[in-house]
C-alpha cells in the first residue's frame, strides 16, 4: 500500500509541505465514533483528533472524515497517535444531518459517485434526482448504477426513463450478484481514482463493493422473498483499497435525504430549465399557466420530459415558499 494508491497526488503533496511540521501523511479510510482508523501508506493505525482542531470546527461537517488526508502526530511512548491538520477538500458529499440543523459528511476527496438504485422495489425518480443534487454540490462526477437489472420487467425502459432525468450522467445497467455488467464500471477506477457508493439500504452496495473490491469485504444478507428488498448491513463509512488500483467509499443505506443547500443544489440540478427559462416572457414565470413559457413551449414540442418539469416544480415551490 502507498499513498499514491490511496490518491494522493502532486495538489496534496504540496498542501502537506505547507503544512507538515513534522506531521505524518495520511488518509482516513474508517470514522468511529470515538476514534478514526488512518492509512499512511505503510501501516494502517488508529488515531485521535486533537481539542484544537475539534475546537476550531465552525459545524460538524469540518471535522475530519472518510476520505479526508491529514496530517498525524504518530504515538510516542504511551500517547495516542492524533489528527493535527485536515488538508483542503477536492469534493465533499454534504447532507443534512438527519433530525439536527446540522451538515453532515458522507465522504470527502471522491472523484466519482455511484449513486445505486434497484430495479425493483426502490425506483424513485425523484429520489435519484436529489442523490444528484447531493452529488453537484460536492463537485464530483456521478455515475447512476442500476442493480439487479434481471428483476425488472423492462431493463432497457427502465434506464431510459433514468436517462430523461440525468442528461449526460452515465446510466449502468448490472446485477451485482451475478456480476453482469460489473466490469463496465471498472473505468471510473482508472488512475488511483476514489468512487463513491450511495443509496437507500438494501439495493446492494455491500455486494456491489465486494464485486469490485474481488473479496468479501462487507456483510451482506440474502433480499425477502416477498418483495426482493435487502437488508440494511453497512453500518458505518469506511474507505477500502482496490488491489486492481483505486478506492471504494462505502456508506450506510440512506432512508431520506435532505440537502444541506437546497436552494444552490436545485440550480445546478435543473440546469436544462433554467436555461430554457431564460426565454420565458416574464422574469418570475412559474411555468405553470403563464403566457409566453418557453419550458412549457418545450415540453408541448417533445424536447423536455413533462415527468421532468412535474420534479422541478416540487423542487423549486418549496425554495420559493422559503424564500419570501
Amino acid at each position: 500500500m502507498t499513498l499514491d494508491a490511496l490518491g494522493w497526488c502532486e495538489r496534496h503533496r504540496a498542501e502537506f509541505a505547507h503544512a507538515a511540521r513534522g506531521l505524518v501523511p495520511a488518509r482516513i479510510v474508517a470514522e468511529h465514533r470515538s476514534h478514526y482508523r488512518v492509512a499512511t501508506g505503510s501501516i494502517e493505525l488508529t488515531a485521535g483528533t486533537t481539542g484544537s482542531l475539534r475546537n476550531s470546527a465552525v459545524q460538524r461537517s469540518d471535522l475530519p472524515g472518510v476520505g479526508d488526508f491529514v496530517g498525524v502526530r504518530l504515538a510516542a511512548g504511551d500517547s495516542a497517535s492524533t489528527i493535527e491538520v485536515v488538508l483542503p477538500r477536492t469534493t465533499a458529499l454534504i447532507r443534512k444531518a438527519s433530525g439536527e440543523r446540522q451538515p453532515q459528511l458522507l465522504a470527502a476527496n471522491v472523484d466519482v459517485v455511484f449513486i445505486v438504485t434497484a430495479a425493483d422495489w426502490d425506483l424513485n425518480l425523484p429520489r435519484i434526482e436529489r442523490y444528484l443534487a447531493l452529488v453537484s454540490e460536492g463537485r464530483a462526477a456521478p455515475v447512476i448504477v442500476l442493480n439487479k437489472a434481471d428483476l425488472a420487467d423492462d431493463a432497457a425502459e427502465t434506464t431510459r426513463q433514468i436517462a430523461a432525468i440525468a442528461p449526460g450522467v452515465p446510466v449502468h445497467a448490472i446485477s451485482a450478484r451475478d456480476r453482469e455488467g460489473i466490469q463496465a464500471l471498472e473505468k471510473y477506477f482508472a488512475g488511483n481514482q476514489t468512487v463513491g457508493l450511495i443509496g437507500s439500504s438494501g439495493v446492494g452496495k455491500s455486494t456491489l463493493t465486494n464485486e469490485l473490491l474481488g473479496r468479501a469485504a462487507q456483510a451482506t444478507q440474502e433480499v425477502r422473498a416477498h418483495d426482493s428488498r435487502g437488508r440494511h448491513t453497512t453500518t458505518h463509512r469506511q474507505l477500502f483499497l482496490r488491489p486492481q488500483g483505486g478506492a471504494i467509499i462505502d456508506t450506510p443505506g440512506m432512508r431520506g435525504l435532505e440537502l444541506w443547500n437546497a436552494a444552490k443544489n436545485s440550480g445546478d440540478d435543473f440546469d436544462d430549465i433554467e436555461g430554457l427559462a431564460t426565454g420565458c416572457k416574464f422574469r418570475n414565470c412559474q411555468h405553470h399557466s403563464e403566457p409566453g413559457c418557453a419550458v412549457r413551449a418545450a415540453v408541448s414540442r417533445g424536447d423536455l420530459e413533462a415527468k421532468r418539469l412535474a420534479s422541478y416544480a416540487k423542487f423549486s415551490r418549496p425554495l420559493r415558499a422559503s424564500s419570501r
